[in-house]
Parts: structure tokens; sequence; C-alpha cells
């Protein structure tokens, strides 16, 4: 008699996801509201206080006494910090726990905000803001891995609508509060205000998100020495591609001592990686099509950013415009913020492609940039209400959708399932958003600088000293300018000066223009790889039904 032969049809890829979601405990915090509502808060707040750093440098150089060149330190001190805890967050969290770390982090960066104005010294000044990156910066990756970890699956979709909407709306809005500040408190308030928000921030995790059970003791014991080289490696290499521009790149020792040291310490840290696996890093798990895919897209985006954040702003301050004056033409980019969140929530709920929201969103950024490419000098705050309105619609519609994918990615591969895993996919994508923005930043700065030579010298071509029009706007205005100078040489000498200046003006505005004209070309480029990303077998509507069904056998 002939055996039979049992053949096993192995899981689809649908089966393997629903059979991950439906091992995510549907509650894990008793009090899920206020954990979320700490999660929120600390992903706006990192993102609050580098944006206020920024808009403040000028009146902290000021008030310690410092030069441009010694002040251009001080940003690089805090991002150095921000990116050396990103993958160090994998350590301290994989050994103390994500809560404790949090609240440890919240407790020093309230103290350190507290007194950071109060400071004169600059080495002292470097060395508070190194620690309040170091603090701040682990709020994001852990408040990610808290974002996947506590919220029940049934709050899911707007708990990652409202996580994106803290983002982007810090950025969109802490001109105006800057300016606010300013006018009607004092500059300190940038760093205070990030003070008061910290404790609200601890209060939220301490009694929304329960402790972390004991860590089990395992054989291998984690690679301190491992993190230590990578978090310093890439923080050394930021710290030389935020200064790359201002110190002339290759041709400064300085430059190539950060760069290559860094390299050395991060090839270093993949060597022991490769020598000794350690129980902590989860490397292969990241080795996955849609997770780089994901990586490549919030790297892209990041560089979308820059037209709310440099384009605009520096278009409106050639003229010499303040923060406040600046302000509310950024400030319509957060207007529309709460209403997109629950809109996109809903749509989530109702088994929505995420894919398409971030398709969306990319397409109302490139059309706002796309109008805000007319640019002409005459254009003051009031042009770009319009178009930063669509610009706010953009953002925070693709930076949801993305966060969707991001966060569907996590669940269906199953990161839920090791801490190890979960830490590293959040600290990876940490890493990825600060390498992103500063990255978009020093090459638009490098790209505005070379589009105004460029204009420059051609412009310059058509104001010569033999040309009958140049000619005679000099002397028109030197008529004007004689009786408000000593001699006529004198005010032929200021009308030059002004014709040059105008130059100047028009080659700038022209450069402005060509970023916008880039940043819609990013947004065409990363709907391509929009393209590319694969489904996800799970959706938001999936993991509510999930929901629904453990409630009921319960």
């Amino acid at each position: 008699m002939a055996a039979t032969t049992i053949t096993t049809r192995p899981p689809t890829t649908a089966e393997i996801a629903r059979g991950t979601a439906a091992a995510i405990p549907s509650e894990i915090s008793s009090r899920p509201l206020i954990g979320i509502l700490g999660v929120l808060i600390g992903a706006g707040l990192v993102t609050l206080t580098s944006r206020m750093l920024s808009l403040g440098m000028a009146d902290l150089k000021g008030h310690v006494g410092i030069s441009y060149d010694q002040g251009a330190w001080l940003g690089s001190a805090f991002d150095a910090g921000l990116m050396f805890i990103g993958p160090f967050t994998v350590y301290v969290g994989g050994l103390l726990g994500p809560r404790r770390v949090l609240l440890l982090a919240a407790g020093v960066f309230t103290v350190t905000c507290a007194f950071l104005p109060l400071i004169h010294s600059y080495s002292l000044l470097v060395a508070a803001l190194i620690i309040a990156g170091l603090t701040s910066g682990a709020f994001y990756p852990l408040t990610l891995t808290f974002a996947l970890r506590i919220s029940p699956l049934r709050y899911l979709p707007f708990t990652m609508a409202f996580y994106a909407t803290f983002i982007d709306g810090s950025v969109n809005f802490a001109p105006s509060l800057y300016g606010w500040y300013r006018d009607h408190l004092s500059w300190h308030w940038m760093f205070w205000g990030s003070a008061l928000i910290a404790p609200v921030m601890m209060a939220c995790i301490y009694y929304g998100i329960p402790p972390a059970p004991p860590r089990q003791k395992s054989a291998s014991v984690p690679s301190f020495v491992g993190f230590l080289y990578l978090s310093a490696g890439l923080a050394l290499m930021l710290v030389a591609i935020e200064q790359g521009e201002r110190l002339d790149w290759w041709r400064s020792g300085v430059f190539n001592a950060l760069f290559w040291s860094g390299a050395f310490f991060t090839l270093c840290a993949l060597l022991r990686r490769l020598r000794g696996p350690n129980p902590l890093v989860a490397l292969p798990y990241l080795w996955k099509r849609n997770t780089v895919l994901l990586g490549t897209l919030l790297f892209w985006f990041r560089f979308t950013l820059v037209g709310t954040i440099i384009l605009i702003p520096q278009s409106l301050a050639i003229h010499g415009f303040e923060a406040d004056q600046i302000g509310p033409a950024v400030i319509w980019s957060a207007v529309p913020l709460l209403l997109i969140t629950f809109i996109a929530g809903l749509l989530l709920l109702r088994n929505l492609d995420p894919r398409l929201l971030l398709a969306a969103g990319l397409t109302c950024t490139a059309s706002a940039v796309l109008l805000n490419s007319e640019y002409t000098t005459a254009w003051s705050a009031a042009n770009y209400y319009r178009t930063e309105l669509l610009t706010g619609v953009g953002q925070a519609v693709s930076l949801i959708g993305l966060v969707g994918c991001i966060i569907l990615q996590g669940v269906f591969t199953g990161g839920l399932a090791k801490p190890q895993w979960i830490l590293t996919f959040s600290a990876f994508f940490h890493t990825i958003r600060l390498f992103g923005g500063t990255a978009g930043a020093i090459y638009m700065g490098h790209f505005l600088a070379e589009r105004e030579k460029l204009h420059s010298n051609l412009l310059g071509l058509h104001v010569d000293g033999g040309n009958w029009i140049t000619d005679l706007n000099i002397h028109a205005m030197t008529a004007g300018l004689y009786a408000k100078s000593s001699g006529m040489a004198a005010a032929g000498a200021r009308a030059v000066d002004l014709v040059a200046a105008r130059v100047r003006l028009q080659a700038y505005s022209l450069s402005l223009i060509d970023g916008f004209l880039l940043v819609a070309w990013s947004c065409a480029c990363a709907l391509i790889l929009v393209a590319l990303l694969r489904k996800s077998p799970l959706n938001y509507g999936d993991l509510s039904t999930f929901q629904s069904v453990k409630e009921v056998k319960s």
C-alpha cells in the first residue's frame, strides 16, 4: 500500500501579516490616552527645540558675545548630541527600559533648558547644548517605540496621524512662537518654553505607561563599545557635513579630521558587529525592501521641507523682515493640520492605502513650490498665504502617509515581537531623519550660493560701464543722491553701489526661484520611490478588526 504524502502549503504573506497583528496586545497601558499624549509631546518637543535654537541663534550669540565662527559650532553641538544618542538609545533602552530612559532624559533636559539662557561662558554653553541634544535626542526613537507598543489597535491610526502632525506643526509654528516670545517676553523663552513642556511629557509617561518587565539575563553581554563607536562616528560625520560649507569642504583640515575620524569609528563599529553579533542590534531585520525604500523616502521627504524652513524665510529676510514678520507666512502651513489629521485617521480606518496619502501629499507640495517659483522681489508675507496653506496640506498628508507606511512595516515584519527589533527600527529612522534634514539644509544652502554666483555673473554681463541703459540709471541716481552727498564723486559712487545691490538682489531672487523648482523636482523623484513601495498585506482597518474580535473573545 503506497504511503500517503501530505504536503503542507507554506503560509502566504497576508496570513503571516494577520498572525503578526493578532499577536499584538490590544491593551498595553491602563491609561492609553495619557501615554499617547506623552508620546506626541515628546515627538514635537525635540523638533520645536531644534527649530527654536536655529531661529534664536543671533540672540544667543549676542548674549554670550561671540563671533560668527564661534556661533556656528553652537547648532552643531546640539545636533551632534541628537545624532550621538540616536543609535545609543538602542543600548540604554534595551538595558534600562525605554520608560526609565525617557523619564531620566526628560528630567535632565528640563534642568538644562532652565539654565541655558543664564550661561555667559562659551565653553559652558557648548557643553550645555550637547547635554540638551543628548537628552532630547532620546525622545524621538523611544517615543516612536512607545507609539508602536503602547497604542491600542483602535487608536493606532489617530496616534500615527497626530504623531506626524506634532512633528510637522512644530516646524511651522516655531517662527511665530519665537517672534511672540521676543516681542512680548524675551528670547530666553526659546529654552524656558521647552523646560515647561518637558515635565508635562514626564507626567504623561509616568502615569500612562507601565514599567517595563525586568530584563532577562542572557549569555551574551551587549557591546557598549560597539554602540560608542557607531554613535561617535555618526555624530562626527554630521558635524563635518554641517560645517563643510563654512570650512570649504575638503580644503579644510578640520573638515577632513572630523569626517574621516567619524568614518573610521563607524567602520570599527561595523567590523565589531560582523565579528561578534550584538543581542540588542538586529541589522538583518532592517534589510527589507520596503524598510530601505521608506528610509530613502524619509531622507527625501526631509529635503522637501526646505521650502518652508529655508527658501520662504530667506526670500523675506533679504528685505530685512524679522521672525515675527516671517512667521505669519509660514504659520499658514500649520493651520490645516488638525483637520487633516482627523480626516487622514478616518481614511486609514476605511482601509485607505497610506501610500496614496504619501503620493497625494507630495503632489500638493510640488504644486505649492511651483506656484512659489513665480516669486519676485516685490513679494511680501501675504503673497505666501495661499501657497503655504497648500504646502501645509501637502506636508501633513505626506508625513502622515509616510509614518503610516513605516508603522505598518514595523507591525507587519514582526517588529513588536522582540524589543531589539523595534529599538533598532526606531533608531534607524531617527538617524535617517537627522541626516536627511541636515543634508537637505546644507545642500540647499550650497545650491543657493552657487546659483547666486551664476546669476550674478550672467546679469553682470549686461551691466557694464559702456551700456547706455546702465549709464542712464547711474546718472539719474547720481542726480538724486547729489543733494545728500559730499560731492559729485561721492554721489556717483553711491549710485554704482545701488546698481550693484540691485544686481545682487535680482541674482539672489533668481537663485530662490531655482531652489523652489529643485524642491518640485525632488517631490517628483519621491513619487517614483512611492511607486516602488510594495503594498503592505496589513492595513489599519484590519488592525481595528482584530481589536474588535479580541474584545468579543475576552
